[in-house]
């Protein structure tokens, strides 16, 4: 081949080698950007989902019309589409309207027998039966329901005025008229409880339903109520009858318990103004009470020791609205909100769980005389004094949540104390969801804390031998086998830890403990032992092999300790530890819990630092450890000395990603831990992870509802959590590098 020949090959090949370079560097270039966007999309993705979570309500007025009659109303409420209205007045008449409109459906004057209406009283939102307590001592009762039907594929809701008990009146007081008057209408019985002539009285008809013709009968029960002690100008009935709350104009109370018939509890809702409201959020366990001086407070009965009754009224949270009181408070029909509006037509919109203002809002309306608002809380009914009704159509979707309700302790219905609970669903409807994400944090934080406490030494110990002193031969074999531990799927570490490995340490708890205390002390005497044999023995074994001998040093251990775990549990223990741990030191014991977790989830996350960490090391240049030798530092002075601080950026990245494995861990904290979102350092409990909640939960709840944004908003303070770390760590090693770079 001739001169100009061998340039024009070279020629080309250079040219083809810098095509490849820059098809190379595109390609490269191009991956990270693309890593880069997706990473950008998930974040903005994340808040696109969880933005509104924060929005505050808005209103927006429909249409105004005329009451369908000059009488001033006694009850305002809408069907569960809001599309039909019902409203009740002061002589009696009951009409149903169309919301959009005002044009009337139906009207119809309830059987009051010439009487006079002294008093009104809801049993709940939900069941839609209300009394009506007349000035001659009887009782109405009295539903407003609607029926559905499709004809020709339209809607019609069709308005009915029932009557659960007939429409005769009960007798309910002898004394004259009926002042204030309450309702508890159950399945097993009714409950009514009414005040007149100044007089606490109370009658309960128990229902007996025939087996075959199922008609009920009312059996009349006289109820025992103790003398009252105030001037008592309202009274409600709590849930399952058992509480009754009286309450004068001045604030005064007293909780009466129906089941013992005494007083439990007597104080001040607040110390000045005037009582203007009071009604119960949905549930019927938490009470709201207005002042006229601006004081919306909330209430209901928790655990009190101290006390003779054993209960008394809390209050738990104030919410302030204008000065004047309220005309109207209306509480939500399936959430803890509720609105107030005040007589010159202030609307504010709350919800308890997050303490939070939603809305206020100035209406022209006039003075306001009644609200209602919808099944769905999306329309809210205003009626003024004039007899006009304004329709407003209310978006507030996701008021359960707020930053305190995330992360600061919230007292909670029927708690004790205010406490961190997560608990999204239940059985009930009348059920106050709880988002707290300090337990699901903490769970997060300790399972990666146990998990790196048994990971982190094994794997830098293990890669720092495998690195500089294990022979290449031995450690061409033992590299590989752990790297390809990490193949191994976590639902397979999950599945054994949760239905062997869990089920094991409970029943040899004895054995495991003394593993962690024999086994150190076991590999360093067989150290010492071979350490005193002749070299001439100890010549039979190469440098870099001795790990070897450990095998079966280490299963032998193993097997002794689990051979004298029952000897040893009988011995020391009275024959069962963990009854010895929850009686005699107090430790709670499940048998999934962070133990289970950290021995699982740290033998995946074993491998991943073993593998960065011992490349770190063993890529250290020989020349730096050779010199070091040659100084006359011994093996183990250049490791410390020389090989560590060269290798630390390596090993500290090592650890971080670790980290970052242990904390996003799903499969193995899903199966191998109880799953209980509880606050408890304790290595024997369990604990939900927010990586394991979003995987138990995401699958069951509604799109686009406020759980499943918040399922989100955990996704977000996850992926944030990681940044911030992988961030740190970023940092650190760059700062490690500067610093031993120049070895």
């Amino acid at each position: 081949m001739s001169q100009s020949e061998v340039r024009a090959t070279a020629s080309a090949y250079r040219k083809w080698r810098q095509v490849k370079d820059g098809l190379a560097t595109a390609t490269i270039t191009t991956g990270g950007i693309g890593v880069l966007f997706a990473i950008l999309l998930i974040f903005f993705y994340l808040l696109y989902e969880i933005m509104p979570l924060f929005e505050s309500a808005s209103l927006k007025e429909t249409n105004q019309y005329a009451a369908t009659s000059e009488t001033s109303s006694l009850y305002l409420a809408m069907e569960e589409q809001a599309e039909v209205g019902f409203r009740l007045d002061r002589s009696g008449r009951a009409d149903f309207f169309q919301v959009s409109d005002g044009k009337l459906l139906l009207s119809e004057e309830l059987p009051l027998n010439n009487a006079a209406i002294s008093s009104f009283s809801l049993d709940s939102e939900v069941s839609r039966i209300f009394a009506l307590g007349l000035n001659d001592g009887r009782v109405l009762i009295a539903k407003h329901d609607y029926r559905t039907s499709y004809p020709g594929d339209k809607r019609l809701i069709t308005p009915i005025l029932r009557y659960p008990y007939e429409k005769e009146t009960l007798l309910l007081s002898e004394e004259g008229a009926i002042d204030q008057i309450a309702i508890s209408d159950s399945d097993d019985e009714l409950l009514l409880v009414a005040i007149s002539n100044g007089k606490l009285i109370g009658r309960r008809w128990v229902k007996e339903e025939d087996f075959l013709s199922e008609e009920v009968t009312l059996i009349e029960e006289p109820v025992d109520l103790p003398v009252l002690d105030i001037a008592a100008d309202r009274v409600l009935i709590g849930p399952g009858q058992q509480w009754l709350y009286v309450l004068s104009n001045d604030g005064g109370y007293r909780l009466i318990d129906l089941r013992r018939v005494n007083v439990a509890d007597r104080g001040y809702l607040f110390d000045s103004g005037k009582l203007s409201e009071a009604r119960f959020l949905l549930g019927g366990i938490s009470l709201l009470t207005a002042s006229d001086h601006g004081e919306v407070g909330q209430w209901f009965v928790v655990r009190d020791a101290s006390r003779e009754s054993g209960y008394r009224l809390q209050p738990v949270r104030q919410f302030a609205v204008p000065n004047g009181g309220s005309a109207a408070l209306v509480t939500e029909h399936r959430r803890k909100g509720f609105l107030n509006v005040t007589k010159d037509g202030r609307l504010d919109v709350f919800y308890t769980t997050s303490h939070r203002r939603l809305l206020k809002r100035d209406l022209d309306v006039g003075t306001v005389a009644s609200m209602a608002i919808s099944p769905r809380a999306d329309t809210v009914l205003l009626e003024n004094q004039q007899g006009m009704l304004h329709s407003y159509e209310l978006h507030n979707e996701h008021p359960e949540l707020s930053w305190s309700a995330l992360w600061s302790k919230v007292w909670y219905e029927s708690y004790p104390e205010p406490d961190y609970v997560w608990q999204s669903s239940a059985s009930t409807n009348d059920f106050e969801a709880k988002y707290s994400f300090a337990p699901l944090a903490f769970g997060t934080l300790k399972a990666a804390f146990y998990a790196m406490v048994i990971a982190a030494p094994l794997a830098i110990c293990g890669a720092i031998y495998t690195a500089y002193f294990m022979a290449p031969a031995l450690r061409r074999k033992v590299k590989p086998l752990i790297e390809l531990m990490e193949a191994l799927p976590t639902v397979i570490l999950g599945f054994l830890a949760g239905l062997w490995l869990a089920p094991f340490i409970e029943k040899n708890m004895p054995a495991v403990f003394s593993l962690f205390l024999i086994m150190p002390v076991g590999i360093l005497l067989f150290a010492w032992c071979w350490a005193q044999l002749p070299i001439s023995v100890r010549r039979y074994v190469p440098e870099g092999w001795h790990p070897v001998l450990l095998v079966p040093v280490v299963l032998g251990i193993v097997v002794a300790c689990v051979t004298l775990g029952a000897p040893m549990e009988r011995a020391f223990f009275g024959g069962d530890m963990r009854a010895w741990l929850t009686n005699d030191l107090g430790v709670s014991f499940d048998q999934r819990n962070a133990l289970v977790v950290g021995i699982a989830m740290g033998f995946a996350v074993i491998p991943t630092i073993f593998s960065i960490a011992e490349d770190a090391i063993f890529s250290v240049p020989k020349h730096l450890s050779y010199g070091s030798l040659a100084l006359g530092a011994t093996p183990w002075q250049s490791l410390i000395g020389v090989v560590m601080p060269t290798a630390s950026p390596g090993i500290f990245s090592a650890l971080m990603i670790g980290m970052g494995r242990a904390v996003g861990e799903t499969m193995i904290v899903l199966m191998a831990t109880g799953n209980t979102p509880i606050m408890d350092a304790n290595i024997f409990e369990g604990m939900r992870t927010l990586a394991a909640n979003i995987a138990v939960e995401i699958g069951e709840t509604e799109v686009a509802s406020s759980h499943y944004r918040i399922l989100f908003l955990a996704a977000f303070v996850l992926f944030m959590f990681t940044f911030f770390v992988n961030t740190i760590a970023e940092t650190v090693r760059q700062r490690l590098r500067m610093r031993y770079g120049n070895l």
